[in-house]
């Protein structure tokens, strides 16, 4: 494997995504507390894991996740290598192209999500996977943006790392394709977890799988609803563990977002 081959960049490019988005938020500090979920403080005083120990958390995860990468993106199987991709491109037109693009990012979004959301609620359901896994990535009440990738060293392998690898086999993206693919994933995650609801960000704008959906899975009222990840809400939807919400104003300032347990309780009835 090149140094700067695309199988190369699509292990390092991601990584490298998630701590330049997660240093952004971290730099934006208390300018933007008014658009905050929860009180700066409450990082400190709720949260059951500290920051170092996220941090080197989060680096094991990817430690792995690359080491996987790098045994998938060296099997034998020309299908996996870029020179198929490459040929296509030449050979197809530009709206050809694109479109079979969508078509894999389509794929490989569906094979993740259904792989998710089936193993994070399992994870909820059963009493000893979330005591002894699950339970690492729930010691951040208050989740910040370096968090997203905090889990127990099985759970980052099984949901993230192994649901990623069968999403890129699922899909038959090339690596090239999936450098865009997991960046994408990647930023989103780290959205889900900042903590910030700000004005205009594309992904509360694109998804109603948001930071502030996401943060309503991580308040303890929450923690039976809102499986669904990265993308959308469907399963969610589907199998009766939807939380509406609300975001309003915080009394003291900054925003909350309000699970409306009302109006979950009647779904889960009519399922």
């Amino acid at each position: 494997m090149e140094l700067f081959s695309d199988e190369a960049l699509a292990i390092v490019v991601p990584i490298l995504v998630y701590w330049v988005y997660s240093a952004m938020y971290v730099a934006l500090g208390q300018s933007m507390d008014k658009y905050r979920l929860h009180p700066r403080k409450e990082e400190d005083s709720k949260n059951l894991v500290s920051k170092r120990d996220v941090v080197m958390g989060v680096l094991l995860q990817q430690l792995v996740q690359a080491a996987v990468a790098t045994v998938i993106f060296t099997l034998p199987a020309g299908d996996i290598s870029s020179a198929p991709y490459d040929k296509y491109m030449k050979g197809s037109s530009s709206s050809t192209s694109y479109l079979n693009l969508a078509r894999q990012f389509t794929v490989a979004m569906a094979v993740l999500d259904g792989w998710q959301y089936a193993w994070h609620r399992y994870m909820h359901t059963n009493r000893f996977l979330y005591r002894h896994v699950h339970s690492w990535h729930h010691r951040l009440v208050v989740p910040y943006a370096f968090g997203a990738q905090y889990n127990h060293p099985a759970e980052g392998l099984l949901l993230d790392t192994l649901g990623g690898a069968l999403a890129f086999l699922a899909s038959g993206m090339s690596p090239r394709a999936s450098i865009i693919f997991f960046s994408l994933c990647t930023a989103k995650g780290v959205d889900d977890h900042c903590g910030l609801w700000l004005p205009g960000n594309v992904f509360h704008l694109c998804f109603w799988n948001n930071t502030a959906y996401h943060d309503v899975h991580h308040q303890l009222r929450g923690s039976r609803f809102n499986f669904s990840q990265p993308f959308f809400v469907t399963w969610d939807k589907v199998f009766g563990t939807h939380m509406p919400y609300v975001v309003e104003e915080r009394p003291g300032g900054g925003l909350q977002a309000r699970p409306l347990l009302n109006s979950a309780a009647s779904d889960n009835r009519k399922n």
